[in-house]
């Protein structure tokens, strides 16, 4: 079965620890064993992580001697961007519409303001004209 890229990216980013690993990369390129330091897992663990991230396109590694450096393709979470977008603009045009539509609700809650009496002059009666 094959996996569009988009949900490839988003399985991959679902794991705490592969979200953890692009936020470590997202400083700058790394080893594996220098990735593997915070996580309490073995190198093969951290290895299989990498592959699921590489395979997702959110990783490349690349090989100098004995030395496989990875690094983050800030590219390829553009397209997770994107995607992101279009749910971000219905969602804050929704929430704009709730909003005014609950300041209606409390500008037609408000009682209105009590009509203040005239107040008399001292000394003058009503009725009599002097």
């Amino acid at each position: 079965m094959q996996t569009d890229h988009l949900s490839a990216k988003f399985a991959a980013l679902a794991d705490p620890t592969r979200r953890a690993i692009l936020a470590r990369l997202a400083l700058g390129e790394t080893s594996v064993t220098e990735l593997a330091e915070p996580f309490k897992m073995s190198m093969p663990a951290v290895s299989k992580h990498l592959r699921v991230l590489e395979r997702a396109g959110l990783i490349a590694r690349g090989r100098e001697a004995q030395w496989r450096p990875a690094r983050i393709e800030p590219e390829a979470l553009q397209e997770v961007d994107r995607w992101l977008e279009e749910y971000r603009r219905l969602w804050n045009a929704r929430l704009d519409r709730l909003e005014d539509y609950l300041n209606e609700l409390q500008a037609a809650e408000q009682p209105k303001p009590a009509r203040k009496p005239v107040a008399k002059k001292a000394g003058a009666k009503r009725g009599r004209k002097s």
